[in-house]
């Protein structure tokens, strides 16, 4: 379940309460009149089912009280209560099959964001992929699919795509483009100077590498993008720990990307061709992998050019 907030002006109030005494899956209402102080307004609160949540969201967003007020969730971990089981068996479908759509549009806006912190993470995991390359060592690229944080602006592509919002289509294709660019850039600036001070030559280009599938495109490279991106969003929609699957995804895209800066530097214009080719099939891969996921579960676009901003802002 859901813990629901919601700060609305006085003369909502009624209205919203009738909403939530209609919702099969809410319980545990609560009204504190006059205790929002900003926005000014009632406050009411419920723990709502995850599956009855997104019609509640569309008739409270019907209210106007996302523009005049506040509604706001947060995840239960654990709720003792007879109510809230019978709420959840009174709630139509089933939680982990439930796709809450604001709490997605809020989610992946947030992750699209060219940042500082975007960018510092994929750039240290693009550093390790190349000396994971260098010192043919899978524990080091493994480190590197843990650290790429791309899942967010992939996942947001496909919701914008999805949606038709466009500014999240836009937002999510800059972190990417840009992002990929300065951590490739500044990846292959520091493998010149390692290369420059003697720490490794040519050399570690022509040898049989446990990595090389990293620059080798085929069909697999394929298969394995699109079985991330529906792992990704699968995980991402039914509010499942996305932990191990941000590792699984990682491979097809990071290692791509530092082994495309490593050999460009030594000189192999081929194989960073190839492994810049690996990693735009596995981007797009992820992405329509991801986008057939939300479809499927997307029985209705009611965000369609609303016009309305992000959640996040």
């Amino acid at each position: 379940m859901l813990h629901l907030r919601v700060v609305n002006q006085p003369e909502h109030t009624q209205a919203v309460l009738r909403l939530l005494e209609d919702c099969p899956g809410a319980t545990h209402l609560v009204l504190l009149p006059g205790a929002g102080v900003r926005p000014a307004g009632d406050v009411v609160e419920a723990d709502v089912a995850r599956e009855a949540l997104d019609d509640l969201l569309t008739e409270l967003c019907a209210l106007g009280i996302d523009h005049h007020g506040a509604i706001t969730l947060e995840s239960i971990d654990t709720a003792l209560s007879d109510a809230a089981d019978q709420a959840e068996i009174a709630a139509p479908g089933e939680g982990a099959d439930a796709v809450v759509w604001e709490e997605l549009l809020a989610r992946t806006g947030e992750e699209s964001r060219l940042n500082f912190t975007y960018l510092g993470f994929l750039t240290i995991a693009c550093l390790l992929a190349a000396i994971g390359v260098i010192t043919d060592s899978v524990i080091t690229i493994v480190g590197a699919m843990v650290v790429g944080p791309e899942f967010g602006p992939l996942a947001a592509l496909s919701v914008g795509l999805v949606l038709r919002r466009w500014d999240l289509v836009r937002r999510a294709l800059a972190a990417l483009l840009l992002g990929f660019q300065c951590a490739m850039v500044i990846t292959a600036g520091l493998v010149a100077l390692g290369y420059a001070a003697g720490l490794f030559d040519e050399s570690i280009m022509h040898v049989n590498h446990q990595s090389d599938f990293v620059y080798q495109v085929g069909p697999f490279s394929l298969i394995v993008a699109l079985l991330a991106g529906a792992a990704g969003m699968l995980s991402l929609t039914s509010a499942k720990s996305a932990a191990l699957v941000g590792v699984f995804i990682s491979v097809t895209t990071v290692p791509a990307a530092g082994y495309a800066a490593l050999a460009l530097v030594l000189g192999e214009p081929g194989r960073a061709g190839q492994s810049a080719l690996q990693l735009l099939v596995n981007l797009a891969g992820i992405v329509l992998a991801a986008t057939i996921v939300l479809l499927l579960r997307n029985r209705r676009n009611k965000y369609q050019d609303n016009g309305r901003p992000l959640a996040d802002g």
